[in-house]
């Protein structure tokens, strides 16, 4: 896999996912309670032997930048190999990125660089497991000049995704992005579904650079893959479709497109099923992350023989204290704290935050450090929710946040300063 270079977007403010991406990225938005959601591409990427990959990073990028730069240092530059974060340089625009085929444009110089046959394309929002070397096998199979991941969805679900039309040697015909129900075209696999593009795309290095110049030179492009660089090629170069192979080995075919709240809370709770479809735990094609300096998790009493801390079908992360408290299908980011007679029920908390006693949560996503006060409902009633000012989606899904009514936010301790060098202390004294 030396002949590829990756190129993972990453620059996306989430606008979707608001409140809960207003101060950090989409692609730093956790999952599974120790993960982020770009530690899942990334490690696809890892388990697949790719080693040159660019992160174009945008939107609020610190934290984005740090992990990669903490986390994510670990191949060997020596040998070429790099996981490296990018941010906007406004080399070849004046602008900042317009859209994902003009940030793959505006970085141009650095795919000419790596001299490569072969540039992947991905996205950092998407949960899935795929091996990335079994789609340049089939692209190099097929003499394609591109080729697009796809995977059966239901009709329903067209005005979501970019749908594909492909004959029976997997050419495609046609590329719809976000058609509605009645116009999306049947998959060849089964009537009853429609093939959806991943978001994935592998190019020829030389098709792809011609594509960005045209698609730069295109006033009135909104320069995305999907709505502009990829329908016209359709037709004029050999784009093919690669059928999703799920490298997470259940009897269930899992992708998910987690831009939306709903989407998001729904992936993280498939987690903590009795046999989960999408497996955190297998040792075969392992998820790297950060690990942070906090104990075990731990269950206690708060009054012995009154109230007894217990978690059942949850994700607990490190850190948390389930301090007489009552957790029920729901995940725990590291750093939780639930107090005594306080229920926590199919919800998603972010880390460090504290839930006071004898409040009930339920079908809520709770922000980083937010404090719940004592006898708190939330969720229970998303209406009087939403009449109290909370945000709550149309399913009902209330998310708490730093500006939500009734709730404070715990200051995160800074880290003490390390000691200073005793020789610079001589020579501050000398001075």
């Amino acid at each position: 896999m030396q002949g590829i270079l990756t190129i993972l977007l990453a620059g996306g403010a989430g606008e979707r996912l608001a409140p809960l991406t207003r101060d950090q990225p989409k692609p730093m938005m956790p999952f599974g309670g120790i993960y982020r959601l770009i530690d899942l591409t990334l490690s696809n990427c890892l388990n697949s032997g790719l080693s040159k990959i660019y992160v174009l990073t945008q939107y609020k990028a610190l934290s984005l930048n740090r992990h990669i730069r903490h986390v994510w240092n670990i191949l060997s530059p020596e040998l070429g190999q790099f996981i490296e974060a990018v941010p906007p340089t406004q080399r070849l625009r004046n602008t900042w990125y317009l859209g994902t085929a003009d940030a793959c444009y505006q970085n141009m110089q650095s795919i000419v660089d790596e001299r490569v046959p072969y540039v992947l394309i991905l996205s950092a929002d998407h949960v899935y497991k795929m091996n990335y070397a079994h789609m340049l096998n089939w692209h190099v199979e097929r003499g394609a000049d591109v080729t697009v991941a796809t995977t059966q969805i239901s009709p329903s679900d067209s005005s979501r995704f970019g749908i594909v039309s492909m004959d029976a040697d997997y050419s495609i015909q046609d590329f719809a992005e976000k058609p509605p129900q009645e116009r999306a075209v049947r998959s060849r696999f089964n009537d009853g579904v429609c093939s959806a593009s991943m978001g994935v795309y592998l190019f020829s290095t030389p098709v792809l650079l011609d594509a960005l110049m045209e698609d730069a030179e295109d006033e009135s492009s909104s320069h995305d893959f999907g709505s502009d660089v990829l329908p016209k090629l359709i037709g004029s170069r050999n784009v093919v479709a690669y059928d999703f192979v799920d490298e997470n080995k259940k009897d269930m075919i899992y992708w998910r497109d987690v831009g939306t709240l709903e989407a998001y809370f729904e992936a993280n709770l498939d987690l903590v099923a009795v046999t989960p479809v999408f497996n955190l735990y297998d040792q075969e094609w392992p998820l790297r992350t950060s690990m942070p300096p906090l104990p075990p998790a731990k269950f206690v009493f708060a009054q012995e023989g009154q109230c007894v801390g217990l978690a059942l079908d949850s994700i607990v992360s490190h850190g948390c204290i389930i301090s007489g408290g009552r957790v029920m299908r729901s995940v725990l980011s590291p750093g939780v704290r639930v107090d005594c007679h306080a229920s926590v029920e199919n919800s998603l908390l972010f880390s460090g935050v504290q839930v006071g006693a004898y409040s009930r949560i339920r079908n809520a996503i709770v922000d980083h450090n937010v404090r719940i006060p004592e006898y708190a409902v939330i969720g229970l009633d998303p209406e009087t929710n939403r009449r109290e000012g909370h945000t709550v989606t149309d399913s009902g899904l209330v998310v708490v946040h730093a500006n939500s009514p009734g709730v404070s936010v715990q200051e995160i301790p800074r880290r003490p300063a390390a000691p200073e060098h005793s020789r610079f202390r001589r020579r501050a004294r000398a001075g």
